[in-house]
């Protein structure tokens, strides 16, 4: 396991003229270039003579209201109302989030004990700052984001989370990976010595990890199998942005799994002895242990044909989605929102909760597939792609991912900017 950062010095003064700066210049950070005044230097954040002031700092506590984190900081109830006006049309201050920060500034010079700036942090890109001096006023301050693209190298040996990390990799990039395969890998069956190498773009604002901006190209392999996955958008409108090799989409009609499980309980077989029967029949379904209540989501697009109490299945739902494929949801703790005889579902709709209605002896999910009306096991069920490139883009397609052709075993190249300049190692 190992991490090669694209990065350098001199890398990062290339980019800085490349275009995807001109990203970063749309969210002017608070950050001031410093200022000069008396030959001392006066450092400028968010608009704030810092280097002047003193500072406390505080988090927005349950209960909290503006007027009462007003009155915490030194403001009376007419000032802190003033300044709940300052920000009409700028920021709902209704939105202040319990467990949020914020810096209260004091001029150094000023004996009053009332505040000359308040800073809140509202969310990963931006700052509430208001001004308490005699132009009150309020503003949004963008967080000045810096994209980095970056490289890694993960193998599997305990658990995609935790490998990840010790690989002093974002653990964002694992969600990010485990989202753009959500269709054709299992991710809670994966195996010791799988292992994936990435090229993505990552967002930080002053070292911290905010998200990550895109994955350009990855290949994970999974069970001795490489799955590739390419970024590319062809300008549609459409959601799809994830292409293998051969510009087929990594979206499949069908999710892999239809819920976050811990464990299969039991799989796909035509001798089983139930465990509470006791007696030996077919299992034609798979199922998943999972904590009573987990979101079952439905595997594709399709029409409910059934919601009801079932026997044995207890409360249970089933899709027909085209006129080959049936799923079957059993053992429903209860019903998604909504969820009716004739209701349209979208693919990743929540239409049930895991439960142990029927006969059960726990909390678990029965997933059932049918195709053209027989039963198949569902973990050994191909999924169709959606709509591949199209036909008209299949050649700038391939001229697009014909820039990794050079890096598709060791990936070390960089992608700067737009143009995807190469420098390989």
């Amino acid at each position: 396991m190992r991490m090669i950062r694209s990065f350098v010095s001199l890398l990062f003064c290339f980019i800085t003229v490349c275009s995807c700066t001109g990203r970063q210049d749309n969210v002017s950070d608070g950050v001031d270039a410093t200022a000069w005044d008396s030959a001392e230097e006066t450092v400028i954040e968010y608009g704030i003579p810092v280097s002047s002031m003193d500072h406390e700092d505080g988090v927005v506590e349950r209960n909290d209201y503006f007027a009462r984190i007003m009155n915490r900081i030194g403001l009376d109830n007419n000032e802190a109302y003033l300044a709940a006006r300052a920000c009409d049309g700028v920021f709902d201050l209704r939105r202040l989030k319990v467990g949020n920060s914020y810096r209260t500034y004091y001029d150094k010079a000023d004996s009053t004990g009332k505040p000359s700036y308040w800073r809140y942090d509202n969310d990963a890109l931006s700052y509430l700052v208001i001004s308490f001096g005699d132009s009150l006023s309020a503003r949004l301050v963008d967080k000045k984001i810096e994209i980095e693209t970056l490289y890694a190298e993960v193998t599997v040996d305990n658990s995609l989370w935790l490998d990840v990390q010790n690989a002093g990799v974002s653990p964002y990039v694992a969600l990010e990976i485990a989202d753009i395969y959500q269709w054709t890998i299992d991710f809670f069956g994966l195996q010791k010595g799988d292992w994936f190498k990435v090229m993505y773009d990552q967002a930080t604002y002053r070292g911290e990890v905010l998200y990550i901006d895109k994955v350009h190209y990855c290949v994970f392999n999974h069970g001795g199998k490489d799955n590739y996955a390419y970024w590319y958008d062809q300008g549609d409108g459409s959601s799809n942005r994830y292409w293998n090799e051969n510009g087929e989409s990594l979206k499949k009609a069908f999710l892999k799994a239809p819920l976050k499980f811990t464990r299969i309980s039991s799989g796909f077989t035509y001798a089983r002895k139930h465990p509470i029967t006791r007696v030996v029949r077919p299992h034609t379904g798979i199922d998943y242990a999972a904590p009573s209540g987990t979101p079952v989501m439905s595997i594709g697009d399709g029409v409910v044909t059934q919601r009801s109490y079932q026997g044995g299945g207890g409360n249970t739902v089933k899709i027909k989605h085209n006129s080959v494929y049936t799923s079957a949801y059993l053992h429903l703790s209860k019903y998604g929102p909504g969820i009716k005889v004739g209701s349209r579902v979208k693919q990743g709709q929540i239409i049930g909760y895991v439960g142990s209605t029927g006969m059960s002896t726990g909390p678990h999910l029965d997933f059932r597939i049918w195709k053209n009306g027989s039963p198949i096991n569902p973990l050994k069920m191909e999924s169709p792609s959606i709509e591949p490139v199209k036909k008209e883009n299949m050649p700038a397609f391939k001229a697009y991912i014909s820039r990794y052709e050079n890096c598709q075993d060791s990936l070390k190249a960089v992608s700067l900017c737009n143009d995807y300049i190469e420098l390989l190692f």
